[in-house]
């Protein structure tokens, strides 16, 4: 008996083919409208691949269908997660327990947000995958359950223990992801520009050739690693004539991005170039050192502050900013630090979203 799609993108997904599952889904668009297990299954395949931005758009689209779907819940959560926004990930958490009790990847969750829910370790996991284990799960992989059955099975309890702990598949631990489905279509390369210029203004305006060139750009940039860059070449984008489809596919790329520490952050703008042009640097991450002055720890457990971008003395000051973290870093004001965050606006001036604080920087 023939199989209908979503169940067929299931199968593909409990064998780890993301990309078949999502490009079998979307093939299918107009006839699962408005479904809510259609939209669900694509949010699930596209958070495994690391598409964050359209994961979120598909769970969105889901959740205004049915709001306490398990899966769902998990998924939305695992979305902040990644993000070090723990506090609203432990508020999907405990609604899941509301509903399921006993959901032990709930339980998991929480026990790893109590234990090490900082920042740095959260960043850690995402690089290497292990944060795949707080996902919704998938089931087993029938193909591997074949080859294990053939191997034995000591071989298959040794195995099936590693993929518990550590549930990344060797087929999506590249150094990237395969962003191919994200080119720009022939038709797209040659009307890269808006054609109706009466109706808004930009930041930039760009050559049909120039959207292409900083598009491209950013593809290269991000498999290159190079993802403060990759930001750059899109906000460029975003802030352009580029036509509709380029941004949309410009903003695809950003869920891509990754949360970098202080080891792995590459081409970090200056406060300088930031405060010159900060719609050109938004969401860039920087980690700029100086001293913290004027912190506020509100009844949230939320914590603010002003930072002086400088050197230890503040002899070669630059500029304040304000930056705000969800819980107190614990930081001595009385001596220098370098902060990890990401360029935001907030009542349209620059600010930080603190991550992580660097405290012996000048030590």
């Amino acid at each position: 008996m023939a199989k209908d799609a979503l169940s067929l993108a299931w199968l593909d997904m409990r064998r780890r083919r993301f990309a078949t599952a999502i490009k079998r889904l979307e093939a299918k668009k107009d006839i699962y409208d408005e479904n809510f297990e259609y939209y669900l299954t694509l949010g699930i395949a596209c958070l495994y691949v690391g598409d964050i931005g359209a994961s979120s758009s598909y769970f969105q689209l889901a959740r205004r269908i049915k709001l306490t779907d398990t899966r769902l819940l998990l998924g939305q959560a695992a979305i902040f997660l990644r993000r070090g926004d723990t506090a609203r990930a432990l508020q999907y958490y405990l609604e899941i327990k509301e509903n399921d009790p006993l959901n032990k990847t709930a339980d998991s969750a929480m026990e790893f947000i109590r234990v090490h829910g900082n920042y740095d370790t959260i960043c850690r996991w995402v690089d290497t995958g292990r944060i795949e284990q707080f996902y919704p799960p998938l089931g087993s992989n029938p193909d591997r359950i074949a080859a294990f059955g053939i191997a034995g099975a000591a071989f298959l309890l040794g195995v099936v223990f590693t993929f518990i702990f550590f549930p990344r598949d060797k087929n999506y631990s590249g150094p990237r992801a395969d962003l191919t489905r994200l080119e720009l279509s022939s038709e797209e390369k040659s009307d890269a520009k808006e054609k109706d210029l009466s109706t808004q203004s930009y930041a930039f305006v760009l050559s049909n050739k120039e959207i292409n060139k900083r598009y491209n750009n950013a593809l290269q940039y991000f498999q290159t690693h190079r993802d403060n860059a990759a930001q750059v070449e899109v906000n460029m984008i975003l802030n352009s004539d580029a036509s509709v489809s380029v941004k949309k596919k410009a903003r695809l790329l950003m869920g891509y991005f990754e949360i970098p520490d202080f080891d792995t952050i590459t081409d970090v703008p200056s406060y300088a170039d930031v405060a010159a042009n900060p719609l050109l640097y938004l969401d860039c991450w920087v980690n700029w050192g100086g001293k913290i002055s004027n912190a506020v720890t509100y009844e949230d457990g939320s914590y603010s502050c002003d930072f002086l971008v400088g050197d230890e003395n503040l002899s070669k000051y630059e500029g304040t900013v304000r930056v705000r973290f969800n819980a107190d870093p614990g930081v001595d004001v009385s001596k220098a630090v370098k902060i990890l965050g990401k360029i935001v606006l907030e009542d349209g001036s620059v600010s930080l979203a603190g991550r992580a604080v660097y405290k012996s920087v000048y030590n």
